[in-house]
């Protein structure tokens, strides 16, 4: 009702959609006058006796610094527990509702949040709303549709079919059990439709939390829930089409009802699906096209894109459909890419926190949860839901397992693919907006999609906790596997300057046909600017930024040099194959990422650039010390090898030569400094890799104490021997288990390359730690391009105390040692360390069965032979 300029409204009531049935009520007598005139917008200060609560913009900008402040100290209250935002964002609007704070305080409701500033603030919601699912269908990446595997199809038709057929059909047989009337069709529909949807904005936000987001669940989890998302979109435009508002419309001067125009609807909301398909999508790409790849979007093409929002939520509304379809399929449409990005980019965090959460607490808002009284229509409804929740959870669970899925990662999937959030309390709202559902009964369906979710992170964490004990003892590394066989490995890079030494490291490994290497390059790059970590990953081709690599546009361009070169070294090389990512985090959880990474890749050895970068003088420079702190936390949780790359031009060293050795091409030569141990024994495993290689010279040089070695091979170590040769033994720390060990993979390595000219078997007789720097000093003049070395040294007796004077102890004493300025070199340097398990028993595991000892005798004692028919050969220039 209007009159004089006033509104007057029945507090708890849903107000008419025409003005003249603005007051709904029962009682007339119970009416809560509520007046305030159109021109109390601002008011004129406290100094003149008004209270700016009483005025429309102080009192919404005072009821959105309450609700940003309150979800931002519940979001933060609930990190340790790692649920999604959206549960914080619910919870927000119980607690400032009249459920908690409405009966803690007495007048608090009518202060803060009064009848007549709802409308208002809802209207300001719903704006926040359209923009966020405009942001949701920008997101998502619609060439799953013609990508989509077996799987993925699978999941997305049993993930709302069956669950959508189960709360219908159940619904009907509950209702008439109970002898109850069968109720309103939209209904059903509706609820089956928000208990049949995964919401994908959750999940995304879920996988992220859990470092899940590029595992294999993760992907088909969330390739599922957008296909899944989409066509609950669609059922819901149909059941909108076929209810229009409750009961019909009311027909001129109040005589009877006009059915909705149910084929009318669908066919206007066809037709704009087609319109923005074929008409606004191509329309929109040449737009943005006039904008150069690398070029930021102006800020009017910007604004003139993100109008198109509000045109298209304009035009479904006017068509019958609810004006979040609209928004949702302009976003879908919208091409992806780096200016898509960029748009993402404007409007997210304005949108995601400080609008949206207004959505939910609005709910909250109109609820008193204490004064529910339907009970027997909630307890239906309840059952319904679980009996929906359960049967796709179940259902996905069996497909998983079907598809041989292990049981913790089948229930992983089954309970990801039921997170809840966002779209289905965007369904619930399309209801109340038509009228359809009471907000009594939207507020019990929001807890329970509240405890749903809940429950995810912590049943996913413990199933993935157990099936990380399952498969813990698969530790990987390059010792356990064939030199011929594929070496997986997953390479980090921070900016371009690291990107050629992984080449070459690379090209040094030998890639062929026969004996393949897979590369995941990792982009790191420091989360700054956003509110959760990101990982991306690139298509291969997809260089100009045109795909994920478009989520990064302050560091678009370097994304795409390290894409670029990745991929032109890929197609220029046999035997290659790469696949790029981004990781996008703050560097104190870095590390989990990376780890997670190589495990889902099955990478063989994870290879970190130094946090030093050689200067022009010669000289190392630090660059992030954050970065120190990264490669010492990979070190300590990786489940497979690492090795950390010191490069002094190693990329100069690997284009010098392409010829064989010894067909008149420089060789690449490389070292390894072997002392004993499972780190050793993993650069020795490396080096075997580049020995394949025709234009490496390898040269391995084993350091013994003196009354080590046998009488047959003391003729064969250089340097001085010294007068107190007994004074050394076998070392305690080693221990003889493992001494056997490096004598079996030592011999291996020798036996199969007997006779190779390119490579070299030398061993040096030191007595301690100072002859041992001695020693590996004289090296520098032999100028090596590439030194592999175990980090693991510092065991041995013969390294004994360099660890008190190591600048960078992730090093190891020897890796320290060569990296040094001091040392003279200029030579690159891969410090290696060999994946040990948790326990005993996994260490045990990570070395191969050891032969029986009369073999082990039978390899040595041909050696020795083989060396006495080769006086002179193994020796150095060493003085």
């Amino acid at each position: 009702m209007e009159a004089d300029g006033f509104v007057l409204s029945a507090p708890g009531k849903v107000p008419a959609r025409n003005l003249e049935e603005n007051i709904t009520v029962d009682n007339p007598l119970s009416i809560d006058w509520d007046c305030y005139g159109f021109d109390m917008i601002v008011s004129n200060g406290i100094w003149v006796g008004n209270n700016p609560m009483h005025y429309s913009l102080p009192l919404l900008l005072a009821q959105l610094l309450i609700v940003s402040l309150t979800t931002r100290a519940i979001a933060s209250l609930l990190r340790p527990f790692r649920q999604p935002r959206v549960v914080a964002e619910t919870l927000t609007g119980i607690l400032l509702g009249p459920t908690v704070m409405g009966r803690l305080f007495k007048g608090y409701m009518t202060l803060l949040f009064p009848q007549r500033s709802l409308s208002i603030l809802q209207c300001v919601a719903n704006i926040g709303l359209l923009y966020f699912v405009f942001i949701v269908g920008l997101e998502m990446d619609m060439a799953i549709f013609r990508r989509t595997g077996r799987k993925v199809l699978s999941f997305s038709v049993a993930g709302i079919i069956l669950p959508f057929v189960v709360s219908i059909s159940s619904g009907h047989i509950l209702l008439k059990i109970l002898g109850l009337p069968p109720g309103d069709p939209a209904l059903h529909i509706f609820l089956s439709v928000a208990f049949s949807v995964t919401a994908f904005p959750v999940l995304a936000r879920i996988l992220v939390e859990l470092k899940l987001i590029s595992s294999e669940i993760g992907r088909i989890a969330l390739s599922s829930a957008i296909i899944i998302d989409v066509l609950a979109w669609v059922l819901l435009a149909v059941a909108i089409a076929f209810t229009g508002t409750a009961g019909g419309v009311s027909g001129p001067s109040g005589s009877g009802e006009i059915p909705p125009p149910s084929h009318l609807i669908l066919l206007s909301g066809l037709c704009f699906v087609l319109l923005c398909i074929f008409v606004v999508r191509p329309a929109v790409a040449a737009f943005m096209r006039r904008t150069p790849p690398g070029e930021a979007m102006s800020d009017m093409d910007s604004g003139t894109l993100l109008l198109g929002v509000m045109i298209a939520s304009l035009a479904t509304d006017a068509i019958g459909i609810h004006s979040v379809f609209g928004a949702f399929t302009y976003g879908i449409v919208i091409p992806t890419g780096a200016h898509g990005t960029a748009l993402i980019q404007r409007v997210e965090e304005f949108v995601t926190d400080l609008l949206l959460p207004l959505f939910f607490a609005t709910i909250g808002f109109r609820t008193d949860f204490f004064a529910i009284y339907n009970f027997d229509d909630i307890a239906i409804g309840t059952f319904i839901f679980f009996l929906t929740a359960v049967t796709k959870v179940g259902v996905t669970i069996l497909l998983a397992l079907y598809f041989g899925y292990p049981l913790p990662e089948s229930i992983s999937l089954g309970f990801l693919m039921n997170s809840r959030g966002f779209v289905e309390f965007i369904i619930l709202n399309v209801a109340r907006d038509k009228d359809i559902l009471e907000t009594e009964a939207i507020a019990v369906m929001v807890i329970l999609s509240l405890l749903m979710t809940a429950t995810v992170t912590p049943v996913v964490t413990v199933a993935q906790k157990r099936l990380r004990q399952r498969v813990g003892h698969k530790r990987r590394n390059l010792q356990r596997s064939r030199p011929d066989a594929e070496v997986r490995m997953l390479a980090c890079v921070h900016h371009g300057r690291n990107v050629p030494s992984i080449i070459s490291l690379v090209d040094f490994s030998n890639p062929t046909q026969r004996s393949p290497v897979f590369v995941c390059a990792v982009h790191l790059v420091e989360l700054t600017g956003r509110t959760s970590a990101m990982l991306i990953a690139h298509s291969t081709g997809d260089s100009d930024g045109s795909a994920a690599a478009g989520h990064l546009p302050l560091t678009q361009g370097s994304s795409d040099h390290i894409i670029s070169a990745f991929e032109a070294y890929e197609q220029h090389a046999g035997g290659v194959s790469v696949q790029p990512l981004t990781v996008v985090s703050p560097y104190s959880t870095m590390h989990e990422d990376i780890c997670f990474i190589a495990k889902d890749s099955r990478a063989d050895i994870i290879v970190l650039p130094f946090h030093k970068l050689r200067t022009v003088d010669g000289g190392m420079e630090a660059m992030n010390t954050a970065i120190r702190t990264l490669n010492r936390n990979v070190l300590a949780h990786a489940t497979c090898s690492v090795g950390i790359l010191i490069d002094h031009g190693l990329a100069g060293t690997s284009s010098a030569s392409q010829l064989p050795y010894g067909a008149g091409g420089p060789a690449r030569r490389v070292a390894v400094l072997f002392f004993g141990g499972p780190d050793d024994r993993e650069a020795l495993a490396c080096a075997w890799r580049m020995a394949e290689n025709p234009s490496v010279a390898l040269t391995v040089v084993r350091f013994v104490a003196y009354g080590e070695a046998t009488a047959d091979e003391q003729p064969h170590l250089s340097g001085p021997r010294p007068n107190h040769e007994s004074k050394i033994s076998l070392t305690v720390e080693v221990g003889r288990e493992s001494w056997m060990v490096d004598e079996e993979y030592v011999s291996e390595f020798r036996l199969k390359h007997l006779g190779s000219e390119s490579i070299v078997y030398v061993e040096r007789a030191v007595t301690d730690s100072e002859e041992t720097v001695a020693a590996i000093r004289g090296m520098a003049q032999e100028r090596h391009d590439l030194y592999v070395v175990g980090r693991g040294s510092g065991a041995s007796p013969l390294t004994a105390g360099m660890m008190d004077w190591t600048e960078c102890g992730e090093l190891g004493p020897i890796g320290d040692l060569l990296a040094s300025p001091d040392f003279g070199a200029g030579s690159s340097v891969l410090v290696v360390q060999q994946c040990v398990g948790e326990s005993s028993g996994e260490a045990a595991e990570a070395v191969p069965p050891e032969r029986p000892w009369a073999a082990e005798q039978g390899v040595r004692q041909y050696l020795r032979s083989h060396n006495a028919r080769r006086k002179g050969e193994f020796s150095t220039s060493w003085q």
